[in-house]
């Protein structure tokens, strides 16, 4: 087995790195693709098993069902480069995905739907409204004025006793409307004051700084 990608399976699925025993539909690794270009980019090694056991690419449509991810099911398309490699007489296609610089990149689902995923860990997850107006906001050429009000008072006094702070707290907390809430989040997060943190089942905000406590890890 080759070297690199011994090491590369190795390593496991992670956030920058995903598995796939086969491709046989191509909405479904635009997600992926999708999730990659949102977060940090990626690589995708197809023809191996979740377990890390190569499998081997079946036949080149697999190739061209990824090309169609990127090019038909994804918005914007996707430029991604690929190799492939001889493992013991088995074909492993690697497929690296750069991240975009101007986010999001959305996947049709099945519904012919368009959304955005992010990559957390080994999963892809669909992207929350406060990550997509985050996107729209740093995309905007103008700048963020911050207006510290009551609200926000109340939101960066609780992060700076606690490490984390969830959307429905804080709309309970300051007596406002989860749209308003969205909004202050979103701001503080252009300014680099506070941070998202997610995983499949929550989502949480902590102040954006080294020396801060330990954050929550959804358990």
């Amino acid at each position: 087995m080759s070297a690199y990608i011994q090491k590369l399976i190795l390593q496991g699925e992670h956030q920058k790195q995903d598995f796939k025993f086969q491709v046989n539909d191509s909405r479904k690794i635009a997600r992926t693709l999708s999730a990659f270009a949102n977060t940090d980019g990626g690589k995708l090694l197809i023809g191996v098993k979740d377990n890390g056991v190569v499998a081997g690419v079946r036949s080149d449509e697999e190739f061209y069902m990824i090309e169609a991810a990127a090019q038909m099911y994804c918005k914007p398309e996707i430029d991604f480069a690929f190799r492939t490699w001889n493992v013991d007489g088995k074909t492993v296609l690697e497929i690296d995905i750069p991240a975009m610089d101007h986010k999001p990149c959305f996947a049709e689902n099945e519904s012919g739907k368009w959304l955005a995923y992010i990559r957390v860990a080994d999963q892809n997850i669909l992207a929350n409204t406060v990550q997509l107006k985050y996107w729209k906001r740093q995309n905007r050429e103008a700048g963020t004025f911050i207006r510290y009000s009551e609200k926000e008072k109340i939101l960066l006094e609780f992060l700076n006793e606690h490490p984390f702070i969830t959307l429905g707290k804080f709309c309970n907390m300051a007596g406002i409307p989860r749209y308003l809430a969205e909004n202050i989040i979103v701001n503080l997060m252009v300014t680099d004051i506070i941070e998202m943190g997610q995983n499949e089942k929550n989502t949480w905000f902590r102040l954006k700084d080294p020396g801060e406590k330990a954050g929550w890890n959804g358990e």
